[in-house]
Formats: C-alpha cells, structure tokens, sequence
C-alpha cells in the first residue's frame, strides 16, 4: 500500500532525517508521532538487511484497525489524506510549511471582456494537478485543453462585465502561476457510464513524455527556461479494473542508491542479414510504413502536418489511407504512434518527424519549426528506474514505461521534479546520509539480531541427530536383525554437522567407543516392521554427510562389515525382510486350546527368499500354501492355492508386502469340514463354537499381574455392536455400578493398546475377530467426530512415554499442539509437532499450524511426537538435486556424419530416458521462493559433490524438473524468482552441464531428435536440438528446422513425437486448419497444444526416405510395452467393477455469487490518536 511514500521519499527523506523528532519536546506532543514512524519507515527501507519493511507501526499511527489496513482504496485520495495528516502533525515545527513548499501550486482562472479589456482574475490552489484521460491522446494535449484553448461567451453566452456593466463577448481561460518543486498529476482512469449506470476504466492509450516544458501553460513571465523543464521520476501503476486492483511504482534511482541489472527479457539485437535484396516498388506499396518513410524522407526538413500526410500518400499510391490501410492498421495518428522508433510527433499532435538513421535525434523539446516533441525512445541518462512490486523490487529500461499507456495496467498518477533541482553529492550511493544518530544505532542492532537468528538458523538446520546402532546388541532372526537389549542401551543419539565428512563423524564414533577392536563399518539401517534391515555403506571418508544422504534421525549400524553374531548379512533393497502372518489350524499346535479355529505367528522374511526356501524352512515340504482372498468382514474366507510354479519365485516377485497372510494347510486338513477345497480355492468356515470374544479386565491396567486380572467369554457374532460387549462383560465382571467410564481396547502383538473402537460399530465393522480378546480399559471411547492419538515428547518416539488424547478432528494443529502442551505441563511456543511414520520414526513437521486435522488426514491411533523447536521460516523450500552430464546444445549446424550415416548403431531406450542410468543425487538445497534461478544454481554449485565441476558462469548450467526420474521440463529465467517458477517444496531438479552458454529464451524448445537406422527398427544416438517457436510452432516450422539440420530435402523426411507412457509415435505433419461454426473462424496451428503437446525434453524421431523405406517409427520394445499396459488396464478394469457397485454419487453445490462489499471513506486519525 505504500509504495507511494517511495515516490515521496526522495523530497520527504531528507527533511525527517534531518529533524530531531526524538527530542522530548516533540515526542510530548502525541500528533508527532506520524512523523517519527514515517521516519523509521524511511531509515527501515533504507538500510534493514530485509526483503520488505513493515508498515504495521505506520498504520497503527494513523489509528487504523485491521479492515481499514486491508481494505482497498484509491491511491489518490491516500496522498491528499496523507499530506493533510502531515501538515496537522507538523503545526509547530520547522516543518510546518513541509508540504506547501514541496507540492503547492496555483493556478489562475481568467475572464477578459472583448469591449472594455476588464480582466476578471481568481486564484486557486493545487497539491496535484487532475487531468481528463477520455478523448485525450495524451498529457500534453490534456494540458493544452486546460491552460491554453479559451472557452469563448458568445452568442446565447454572453457574459456579464462588471465594468461595463451589459452582458458582452468574453473570453475565459486558465494558467498555471507558481509551479512546485514536484508536480503531481493523476490521471482520471476512472469513469461513470451514464448510458448504464456503471463505473468503468479508461483503457485507451495515454501518452506522457519523461521531460516537459511547461512554459505554453504558464503566464507570460521572464524566467529561465530551466524553471519550466521537468523530468519524470516516478509512476504509480494500477492493475485490474474500477473495482479492484493492485497498485505498484515505476521509481527512478536518483541517489544511485539500488544495484541495477539488465532485465534479462531485454530484446536480442537483431542480426542484419547482407544477403537480403531491397524490396521491390510493388512491396513498398503494400507496406504503409515504407510509404509513409518514403513521403517524409522527401519531405525538406523530413517533417510534415498530419492533415496533408494523408493528402501526401494519396498522390504517391493513388489510394487513400482509409481505403488501403485503414481496416488492418486503424487510423493514421494510431498507426504513427505505435511506432515511435520511426516517428517523432509535435507536442500538440499535429506534425510528425522523421528520424534519421544514424544521425543523432532532436532535442525532445523541440522540433524543426521549435515545438515539443514526445520522445521515450530516446536514451537514458545515468540514472537507473527500478519497479517496486510489494516486496519485489527489479530493474527496468525507461522504455519499458512506454507499456504502461494503456490496457489493464497502466499508469494512474505521474510525479514530475524541475530538472534544476540538483542531489548533494554526498548523497550519492550513500543509504546512511542525514539518517539520525539514535536510527542508525537502532538499525545496527537490529541487522545484528538478523544476523545472529540466521546463523542460528544456519547452524541448527545443519544440525543432525544420527541414531548408532551397535551390533553387539543385535542378532541376526528371520532375515532380519533383532534387538537383543533394551533401546536405551543399544541406541545411541549423536548429534553431529552435516557439513563434515564421513571420516569426521567414524572419527566421532571411535571417540565414542573406547571398546572397539578391528574396522569399523558404517552402514545406512532402516527399522522395518519385520526388524533392522541394512542398505548402503559409507565408503567414501572425503564425502560430506550431507551428500551421503543422511539427515535428522537418520539410522547408522556400527558393525565390522561382514557379519553380526557369526551369521553373514545381505544388504541393499533385494534383501528387505517382509513381515508376514503365518495360519495354521489348531490342531497342528501341541497345546491349542481345542475348537479355536485357526493360530497365527507372525514371521521375518527376506525379499530375495523363494516360497519354496520358506516352506522348507517351516518343515512342512508336503504343505499348501494358500494366499488370503476376501473382502474384509465376510465370515467366509477364501485362499488361493500357490501353484507349483511360484515355488521357485521370491517374495519380492510374488509381491507380498507387510501384513500379508499366509495359510499353511496340510492335505489331510481338507477332510474337515472346516476347509474345502474347489479347484485352486481353499474356504474356511468359522466354527460355531468359535463364535465368541474374550473380554480381559485388570483394575492395574494391561501390565497389572495376572492374578489380579479377570476374563470372561461373551457369545458374539459379526453383527453385534461392541457397546452390547461392552455392557454383557460390565455385567459379568460387576462393573456396572461403578461411575467411571470404560472402553474396550485390542492390543498388538508387542503388547501395545490400540486405540478405543468406537462403540456404535458392530465387530466386523471394527475389524474384531472373533475368538480374540479385548481389553476392558478405564477411559471413554472416542466419538462419531473425534479422534483417539497418541503422543511423545522428544526428538525420538521410543525414548519418551506415550500419552494418549482426545481430540476433536476440526480442531487446528496449533490448538492440537497447545492442549498436548498443557497436558505434559510444558510452557513455551518454542514447539511443534512431527507425526510418526509407520516404522515408528519422527517424519517431517507439521507446517500447516492452522490447517484442521481432518484435513491434514490424521486419523485415530497416529502418534504424534510434540519436538522442542521452532518451525523454519515459511517461504523456504527444500530441493533434493540429481547431477545429469549434458553434452551441451546443438547449434543446428551439420555433422561430419552426413544424413547421420555411422557405424555405431544404438537402439532406442522407450519409456526411460537413455540418461537415467547417469543420474546421480548430489544432495538437497534449501532455498527461500522469493530467490532467483540465478541464485539457486549459485547455491547448488556449493554441494560438496559439485565442487569439482568446473562452471565458469550459471549460463553454463541447464535446470531440468523431474517427473519420475525423467526430465520434463527447463527452469528459463535466471532473474525469475522461484514461486514464479511453481516449484513446490521436494520438486526434484536435474543439473545438466552444458559445454557452451545458454540463455534459452521463453519460446525456444529443446528437442532430443533420433534418427531412425534404414531398414530397421532401430535409432542411432540422440541429439538435442533448439528450436525456436517465436515466428511460429507449426509442423511445417518443425520439418524445416530438423530437414535444415540433416541437410535433407524437405519432402524426404517423415517425422514423429514419440509418448513414452503409452509406447506410440505420432507422425507430425500439417493437418486441416478447423473451422468454428460460432465464430467462422480458422484456428491456428501449434504442435504445443493438442494433440502433440510438444514441449521440452519429448523424442522426436526422423525418418530419411532417400535410404529408408519402412514408416513405421515403433521398435520392438514398443511392442512389449503395449503388451504389458494392456495387462494392467485388464486387471485395472476387473477392480474398478466392483468399487463402481459401493460408490455413491456426489451432489453439486451452487456456488452464490459474493456480494461486493460497499466503499468506505478513507481517514487517518491525527489529534485523537493516543
């Protein structure tokens, strides 16, 4: 909002930077205190090591409430309250007359008698001049309407003489008196239809010059001409329409205070080609700017009156300019100033100007016959113009302001300063000049805390806590290690820098076990819920742990490398144990309580294990095993029978997961009648007198003694609601005349309680099975809308005990947060909260403090861990980073190998780019989104693993965006900054090393073309190839561009976009331009949009029909690909049948359109203000 006191600043700074408002006196008086927070304001944005300064203690002086602050009103009406704010606050000071004489102005209106001469005179002052944009081409012309055309009294006008006391002819008319230091002058945007009653904005295009001479709208006086020249400094820009918007400022660097770059969108110069003939005199003709340049360069001082231009081109052509140029150009003072590097115009509009090719352009105040010209081409002088976008700030040409004539966003107010006005030298590139004493300690101070929270930051966010796990408390069970000791005496915590390398944190460990003998290895560990399982080791002693992908609660095994407890270990993804749950019927089991159906054991599996290897291992080499298939909560089950074949196949390859169960079922099981069997579909049937729940009470809780703890048996079934088991077993166990409240629990198989069932829920709606055993638990069970966690304390879940909550699931996570607090007797904001994964491990916070649980999909029985700290700064993102050596850009010129002819041949990879297998992750970059993709690459030529690349500059690296592993997109724009690039935190980036610049520009794609081998269905190496798309994006620009780099004919090549996620090629060929019945209009042709969707990165392959007559672009691989999605859309299509039988629809809400919200009037409380 107030970017306005920018433009003000330059004429404001100096005079409260040299004030001493902090004296007693001045701050007694509580009217000051606008002044004091404007100067505070001033030294903040000056010299503040931030982004953006905050404007909450100017607004709370204003006596403005939060509605007030965020409201939108016009920029216009701000800067008079504001000024008058400021004069009230400076009544008194030496200020007082401040904004008078920085801004006042007068203007004198004139009515002369034609009879007697009498001159009637009445003097009027301004602080911003207001000047009509309807009608009006520009501002000089809307300044020649107010202060120099009279309006005449004539006729039935007349106007009364006071001196000569009749009604007589008069003349009336306006100047300008006393012009001001800075001249204001808003723009009336703004408009009211009368015809509909509507208010609009004035989109058409406004023109004002960056100099002016306001000496024609003056009265007569003898002064220096400097007195009149003006130059532009600043322009406020409003975006949208009458009823909102967003305003911004174009502000000229006049102290040399910002650090100015190119803007990087800047045009390329245009490469002049010699070859090119001069146009014939029939093009000319066709070309109204060359016959427009031929005219006046005829012309004896190359300028001529618009009137007679058209006159002109009628005798030159024979044609006049409505009737030849007037439908494709528009009119011919239109089509003049849409091109200003050709034309000059005279100040009123009425002469053009002709400029000359190489020789130096007129002054812009004067033109052949001495009257002003409007000029933005021309170049500028030293200063620098910066645009001020909220907390974006960056450079732009002064010709750029030329954009800001018309459309949406355009220019609504101007501030002009007299060009004598000259800076003190020590002003220059000096933020610090005439700031107070007391500011610039405050400011000191300020930037060292700054400082301070940032190292912090940089120190605690490098800070990681690895977790050792020494193998002498481990044995080696079921493919996986098991714990042979408590947690605390096997686990150790080590806090350590990322920063340093692997040789430091073996160094730290061997400090810390003094004990151990022989090497030592340090291997990447994972808890698994089969166990410990291992993956990489940590060779390299020179790598940082940060490139070794450690993080915070990263697990380490401490081992010798070989084996644990004398059993060797399998490491690595192919090893992974799986936790599988093993049935067998009772009867198999010595002492089974007859009757109860079937057992269940869990068991660690390794991945790399065949099914037959497992059932030798269980002993039962005569035994089926069957794999569960059923919906849950049926009381029949149904297993499949594994064929023979599978015997031979691993776990990882039947793709059994955690969890999965597994029948073992000997041949004489099938005789009962509790298995049938009918072809390779194994039922089992639930007993009868298997239809029945244990309900377990112990007035000590589930740990009590078994002596003080009682059972009973409750006859249940499926569809039995648990708060009738509830209440039977209260009954049993003589409960129901005690007032607390109960809930029945299940608890795991490591004796953990699960969380209460909701008592509304039948058993099979519960997932109870029956024949188990629940507990009953003092505590309510949670409601339809609540929700039952779990909670810690503490960096590490197993270390803390564990709380239990409920909550309501519309509650935030900061009110979440807050009530776990309060239970743990903790104080403090220093916290926040992590929700543990499923192998019980702190994941990442929480950061969405205001967002609902319900809506963050926490569910009942997710533990949380309530972690002492605070949460990094919102905007940071953090990228993980892969390295891709490039071999830098095609420039489109031939091989040696001509028609790419060669003796190696290379068949295409499809699907998975050729590159993946060289995609190597080099570390993670954490970056704030408001830096630029300049900054980033930066950033990440600082990873430990890219400190041996050589780049000389960022134009040498190419940014891809991954999408499963495979690059799809190119990051363009090293000044661009990274939200605008929409990259979300975890976006994976691919770093290709190019050989040579690049400086891809917005319509410029990267295409990897192949070209097919004759005669077969193969393709020789990819090469990348840029294509730029600017003129157009057709398919005949494609086979152009591709032809011109084969050096083959256009009409012998067949081309094709190959998509790699359905294993098709599409020819790319010129099709029939559709027609619309609406419009009747011809579409335009671009292979970006449909069907080709043609973008950066996708294969492009070539077909040369001098030498190869097969058209067809798919390869053998292809085949197998369209094989294999045709499975998975079959069994794809066998699933979806049965979820489309149990969803129901949803209905549509109407959306009611807002109502807009009326205008308040705008006021900045000065005197009762406290």
């Amino acid at each position: 909002m107030f970017f306005l006191h920018v433009s003000s600043a330059l004429c404001l700074r100096d005079w409260y930077f040299g004030q001493r408002l902090c004296s007693p006196v001045f701050v007694s008086l509580q009217v000051r205190v606008i002044p004091l927070e404007l100067q505070k304001l001033f030294a903040h944005l000056l010299l503040l090591d931030q982004l953006a300064a905050s404007t909450t203690d100017l607004t709370d002086s204003f006596g403005w409430s939060s509605n007030e602050e965020m409201s939108q009103q016009d920029v216009q009406e701000l800067n008079r309250i504001l000024f008058s704010a400021l004069e009230s606050s400076l009544v008194g000071t030496s200020g007082s007359d401040l904004i008078q004489r920085l801004y006042h102005g007068t203007v004198v209106n004139q009515i002369v008698c034609k009879e007697c001469g009498n001159v009637s005179e009445k003097q009027e002052d301004f602080l911003d001049l207001t000047v009509s944009v309807n009608g009006v081409s520009g501002l000089e012309e809307a300044l020649w309407n107010m202060y120099v055309e009279e309006e005449l009294f004539e006729g039935n006008n007349l106007y009364c003489c006071g001196l000569c006391n009749n009604l007589v002819r008069a003349a009336k008319s306006a100047k300008l008196r006393k012009l001001p230091p800075f001249l204001t002058v808003s723009l009336l945007r703004f408009s009211f239809d009368l015809t509909k009653c509507e208010r609009y904005k004035e989109m058409g295009r406004y023109t004002f010059p960056v100099r002016i001479n306001l000496r024609p709208f003056c009265e007569k006086a003898e002064r220096a001409d400097s007195e009149y020249e003006y130059e532009l400094f600043s322009v406020i820009i409003h975006k949208g329409g009458c009823y909102g918007g967003h305003y911004h400022v174009y502000v000229k660097d006049i102290d040399h205070l910002g650090n100015w770059e190119a803007p990087e969108e800047e045009a390329k110069p245009k490469l002049l080609n010699k070859d090119v003939k001069p146009p014939d005199s029939t093009l000319e003709r066709e070309d109204p700017l060359s016959v427009l340049k031929a005219i006046l360069s005829r012309e004896e001082s190359n300028c001529v009156l618009v009137d007679q231009l058209g006159q002109k081109l009628l005798d030159k052509i024979g044609v006049s300019w409505n009737k030849k140029f007037r439908k494709q150009y528009g009119p011919i003072g239109k089509f003049l100033q849409s091109h200003t590097d050709t034309f000059l115009l005279a100040s009123n509009g009425t002469r053009v100007h002709l400029k000359l090719a190489g020789s130096a352009a007129p002054e812009p105040s004067q033109s052949a016959d001495g009257e002003k010209m409007v000029d933005l081409s021309s170049p500028s002088d030293e200063h620098h113009w910066f645009d001020l976008n909220d907390s974006i700030v960056r450079p732009i040409r002064e010709k750029d302001i030329e954009k800001q004539f018309q459309g949406k966003e355009s220019a609504y107010m101007l501030f002009y300063r007299k060009l004598e006005l000259q800076r003190p030298a020590e002003a220059k590139e000096n933020p610090r000049y005439k700031v107070p004493v007391h500011l610039l300690q405050e400011i000191e101070e300020e930037n060292g805390k700054l400082t301070q929270t940032r190292l912090e930051f940089d120190a605690s966010s490098n800070t990681v806590e690895v977790r050792l796990h020494l193998a002498s408390h481990y044995r080696v069970e079921n493919g996986a290690l098991q714990l042979c000791s408590s947690p605390q005496e096997s686990v150790l915590q080590l806090p350590f820098d990322r920063r340093k390398t692997v040789g430091d944190f073996r160094l730290a460990v061997y400090q810390m076990q003094d004990q151990w003998e022989g090497d030592m290895a340090l291997t990447v560990a994972k808890s698994l819920p089969a166990g410990l399982h291992l993956y990489d080791m940590l060779l390299d002693d020179s790598q940082s742990l940060y490139s070794a992908g450690v993080s915070d609660r990263s697990d380490l095994f401490v081992w010798n490398g070989r084996e644990v407890g004398g059993v060797s270990i399998q490491t690595g993804e192919d090893w992974e144990p799986v936790l599988l749950t093993l049935l067998k019927p009772m009867e198999v089991v010595e002492d089974a309580a007859p009757g109860s159906g079937l057992c269940e054991s869990p068991r660690g599996v390794s991945a790399g294990t065949t099914l037959g290897a497992l059932r030798l291992a269980l002993g039962r080499e005569e035994a089926l095993l069957c794999q569960e298939e059923r919906a849950q909560g049926s009381p029949v089950s149904g297993w499949r029978v594994f064929p023979q074949d599978d015997m031979q196949k691993t776990i990882r390859e039947l793709a059994l997961r955690d969890g999965d169960s597994i029948l073992i079922l000997e041949p004489q099981a099938l005789d009962t009648s509790q298995f049938t069997m009918n072809g390779d579909v194994v039922t089992v049937t639930t007993p009868s007198e298997c239809r029945w729940l244990l309900v377990s009470y112990s007035p000590g809780g589930v740990a009590g003694g078994q002596e003080e703890g009682k059972t009973v048996q409750i006859p249940a079934t499926g569809n039995m609601l648990l708060s009738e088991v509830k209440l039977k077993a209260m009954e049993e166990l003589q409960l129901q005349d005690q007032l607390s409240e109960y809930s029945l629990r299940q608890v795991d198989r490591n004796g953990k309680l699960l969380p209460p069932a909701r008592e509304n829920m039948s058993i099979r709606q519960a997932g109870v099975k029956l024949t188990s055993t629940l507990f009953l638990c003092h505590g309510s069970a949670p409601g339809a809308t609540q929700l039952f966690l779990f909670y810690t304390v503490g960096a590490d879940p197993p270390s803390g005990p564990e709380m239990e909550i409920i909550v309501e699931e519309t509650i935030t996570v900061k009110e979440c947060l807050k009530l776990m607090l309060k239970m743990s007797g903790l104080e403090g904001e220093c916290w926040h909260l992590r929700k543990v994964d499923w192998c019980y491990e702190a994941g990442d916070a929480i950061t969405e403090e205001e967002a609902t649980l319900a809506k963050l999909k926490i569910s009942s029985g997710d533990t949380l861990v309530v972690t002492e700290g605070r949460l990094p700064p919102k905007g940071f993102l953090r990228l993980p980073v892969w390295l891709y050596p490039g071999q830098g850009v095609c420039t489109g010129q031939p091989e040696s190998e001509i028609n790419h002819i060669a003796e190696g041949v290379a068949e295409l990879c499809v699907g998975i780019l050729a590159v993946d297998a060289e995609l190597q992750f080099v570390g993670d970059v954490e970056i704030s989104g408001e830096a630029s993709l300049e900054d980033l690459k930066t950033q990440v030529m600082t990873l430990p693993n890219l400190q041996d690349l050589s780049v000389p500059s960022a134009e040498y690296l190419r940014f891809w965006v991954l999408e499963g592993k495979r690059p799809t997109k190119i990051l363009r724009g090293n000044q661009l900054h990274i939200n605008k690039l929409k990259l979300g935190s975890g976006t994976e980036i691919c770093v290709q090393h190019l050989l040579k610049e690049e400086n891809l520009g917005p319509k410029e794609l990267v295409l990897r073309v192949k070209m097919g081998v004759p005669q077969e269905r193969l393709y020789y190496p990819e090469v990348e190839l840029v294509w730029d798309t600017a003129k157009e994006c057709t398919a005949r620009a494609l086979r152009q561009t591709i032809a011109s780099h084969y050096c083959l004919p256009l009409d012998k090549i067949e081309v094709a976009k190959y998509f790699p996620d359905k294993y098709e090629w599409m020819a790319v060929s010129s099709w029939s331009q559709q027609i619309s019945k609406r419009k009747k209009k011809k579409k335009n042709e671009n292979l970006q949009g449909a069907p080709f969707h043609l973008k950066d990165g996708d294969i492009i392959g070539v077909k040369n029909l001098l030498i190869d007559s097969n058209r067809n672009f798919s390869t053998a691989k292809d085949d197998l690909g369209k094989q294999q999605l045709r499975q998975e859309a079959e069994k794809k299509k066998k699933s979806s049948a049965n979820l489309q039988n149990s969803e129901s629809g949803q209905e549509k809400r109407a959306l009611g359109r807002n109502s807009r919200r009326p205008e308040l009037s705008l006021s900045i409380s000065v005197r009762e203000f406290r």
